[in-house]
């Protein structure tokens, strides 16, 4: 019984592993997430900046939420996608996932800009500042940086493979920011607004839920199609790559046989 659940276990981590079969349905994908993305922009843009009502308190400035709390789900997302690849990739050696995680990086250096842009445009007219050292501000801009700092070492080292595992690594150690950011506004006493999903409910009027989720689908689907067409980009530089160290390795084989 045990050996069949592990041999399933095996099965399905693995059965991806091959680059063919996981792009097969990465491809058919592919048009269904990107029509969807475009829907969902074209359609939750105009609701969320134009027709949705302003907030009693916050005025016009409330539009701004329907960018920023979207983009601050997805940096964090993003960033638990990248662990568990780099998971997968540390333990069983899965190709895809670390190309996964590899290929998500930029996409969510890019929601986590956006969400930082966004909240200090948002926070200047509510607190009468850009930025405050709060937790959980504090907490993103370090998300941030663990961002950059992934892609830097992947790309620190002369071998490929001594890159991907010292990136993985740090992806997983940054990991233990997610619930820092996450649980801030709980823990500590901070300007921030509460989560927008907690215990209780929804912390936002029913009013704004329809646009915000429009943009939050949108912003799903977004990353989706892009990051198959960077999986695209990335499996034939790698096939490119190879392809040039087999000629030069044909290129030497006469000379080192003389």
């Amino acid at each position: 019984m045990g050996a069949s659940v592990g041999q399933g276990w095996n099965f399905d981590v693995h059965r991806f592993a091959n680059p063919t079969q996981f792009m097969r349905i990465a491809n058919a994908i592919f048009p269904w997430a990107a029509g969807l993305s475009a829907l969902l922009f074209v359609v939750g843009l105009p609701i969320a900046l134009v027709t949705s009502p302003a907030d009693y308190q916050q005025g016009e400035t409330v539009r701004i939420f329907y960018l920023h709390a979207p983009a601050a789900y997805m940096c964090m997302m993003v960033y638990g996608i990248m662990a568990v690849g780099s998971a997968a990739y540390l333990i069983w050696r899965h190709p895809m996932a670390n190309l996964v995680a590899r290929a998500s990086a930029p996409l969510g250096a890019i929601f986590t800009a956006l969400c930082l842009i966004c909240g200090m445009l948002w926070g200047q007219p509510m607190w009468g500042t850009f930025w405050v050292w709060d937790a959980r501000l504090t907490s993103t801009l370090i998300l941030f940086f663990l961002y950059l700092g992934y892609i830097a070492l992947g790309d620190a080292f002369e071998d490929p493979e001594r890159g991907d595992k010292a990136a993985a690594i740090l992806a997983l150690v940054g990991s233990v920011n997610l619930p820092i950011i996450k649980f801030s506004v709980d823990w500590w006493n901070t300007l921030h607004q509460p989560s927008i999903m907690s215990k209780k409910g929804f912390s936002v009027d029913a009013g704004m839920l329809l646009p915000l989720f429009l943009m939050l689908g949108a912003f799903i689907t977004f990353y989706i199609a892009v990051l198959i067409l960077r999986l695209r980009s990335e499996l034939l530089a790698a096939k490119i790559r190879n392809a040039r160290l087999s000629q030069v390795a044909v290129n030497h084989a006469p000379q080192a046989a003389e």
